[in-house]
């Protein structure tokens, strides 16, 4: 039986309640559900009393005053538990839920600690050892879903005709081209210096580096014809991230100019959903943010609306304001590049919220939960421990019918020993996640 929307009585309306309710019962619960500062217009729907105030009947959630604030304030925290769950954000005896499910969740999926002060790591990004979730030990659970699992079950002993959505689990896989040849795409005075440095230290690689540039062969890097094997292999959802920056001590792809990798660029964008990789410097220059995507729009003849950072190099609200003032709608960076885990505590694409300013532009964030460099390089985990924690954060995703994302980049899955036991963690990966 259609019970109507859900009002939501509240002293203020507010942006912030209006977006985590929009995620809470709109995205995940899938509920409508309406805003309400005056009783008398309350009716006889389901009523969430996020007020002191007494509603008989309702379901009551006593509020923190954060939603209600404007800008930021370093909040004194304290997790404790609920059916199991790490919450914090506790609520006064007379609340139907023991925290503010309303503050907790939006101080995470908001990245609201990344607003306030904190040491950056020699890249200026933000540590997952600095999260409020590492240190409380929950970042490789999602704890707003749930959470919001354990709220639903809670609120039908009281409001008893809702109806609630039944969440799909879905997994996307996401690689990056930060290198995509190891010989090809260079101009004739690297690859001539390349090559007589490779006579003088390395004797081997200099002749493979002759035979792929001057004979033909395959570029060692140029592992693109086995991941789409597998990816086709497995039906995989697959986006390619795209580099076209100028090259720095931290973008080593080839010019945008380039014939080989023009051609790499159309090879996969013609099988493939593509989207920008923007330099180390475009996470805070719009300039160069612009340039590169009007670059890679002219490559493909295709505008470009997805984007994922390299060197996961975000900061808050700075990077994400200034995709939106590009036009770029998707951005794929939330994500950890020292840890595997949920930096927004959530395991499904979200909007943007700006702390500052309270408002949401047109920016959706797909969250990613593992990547390849984050297990080896980070972690200095062997291939049969990475399996272990891709197995256990796919699990945790599927409990929730969210959303597993993973990065991979080709020079992880190179046809080489050393590479070996990382293509069959990417072999089993696809089979695992489906």
């Amino acid at each position: 039986m259609d019970s109507g929307p859900v009002k939501i009585f509240t002293s203020r309306d507010v942006p912030r309640l209006r977006y985590i309710a929009d995620i809470i019962f709109g995205d995940i619960l899938g509920l409508s559900w309406e805003i309400v500062t005056d009783k008398r217009k309350l009716g006889k729907n389901p009523v969430i009393n996020y007020s002191g105030d007494e509603i008989n009947g309702s379901f009551k959630i006593i509020p923190d005053s954060l939603l209600f604030e404007a800008g930021v304030r370093n909040p004194d925290l304290k997790v404790t538990e609920w059916k199991g769950l790490p919450v914090f954000f506790q609520a006064p005896e007379g609340s139907d839920l023991p925290f503010d499910i309303f503050a907790a969740s939006f101080f995470l999926v908001s990245r609201y600690e990344e607003y306030l002060e904190f040491e950056p790591d020699e890249y200026g990004r933000f540590r997952a050892s600095s999260s409020f979730a590492f240190r409380n030990g929950f970042l490789a659970r999602p704890v707003i879903d749930l959470w919001t699992k354990e709220f639903a079950r809670t609120m039908v002993m009281k409001l008893r005709n809702l109806a609630f959505r039944r969440n799909e689990y879905r997994s996307v896989l996401t690689i990056d081209i930060d290198q995509p040849f190891e010989f090809l795409g260079k101009d004739m005075f690297r690859s001539i210096g390349g090559l007589f440095r490779d006579f003088g230290k390395k004797p081997g690689k200099a002749g493979e580096r002759y035979r792929t540039v001057a004979k033909g062969d395959k570029d060692p890097y140029d592992v693109f014809d086995y991941m789409t094997s597998q990816i086709e292999k497995s039906s995989s959802d697959v986006r390619f991230f795209i580099p076209v920056g100028d090259r720095t001590d931290y973008d080593r792809h080839p010019s945008w100019h380039n014939d080989d990798y023009r051609k790499l660029i159309h090879k996969i964008s013609s099988k493939f959903s593509t989207g920008m990789h923007p330099s180390y410097y475009a996470s805070d220059d719009i300039s160069r943010l612009t340039t590169e995507k009007t670059r890679l729009k002219n490559i493909l003849s295709a505008d470009i609306y997805a984007s994922r950072f390299h060197f996961i190099r975000i900061r808050l609200p700075g990077s994400y304001r200034i995709l939106a003032q590009a036009g770029l709608t998707e951005d794929y960076s939330m994500g950890y590049p020292d840890e595997p885990g949920y930096r927004a505590g959530i395991a499904r694409p979200f909007r943007f919220y700006d702390v500052l300013t309270d408002t949401s532009p047109d920016l959706m964030i797909w969250p990613f939960q593992v990547m390849d460099s984050s297990l080896y390089q980070y972690k200095k985990l062997i291939p049969g421990e990475a399996e272990e924690v891709i197995k256990s954060t796919i699990d945790e995703t599927r409990k929730v019918g969210g959303l597993f994302m993973t990065i991979w980049h080709n020079t992880t899955l190179l046809d080489n020993p050393e590479q070996e036991g990382w293509r069959k963690v990417f072999e089993n990966m696809l089979k695992l996640q489906q």
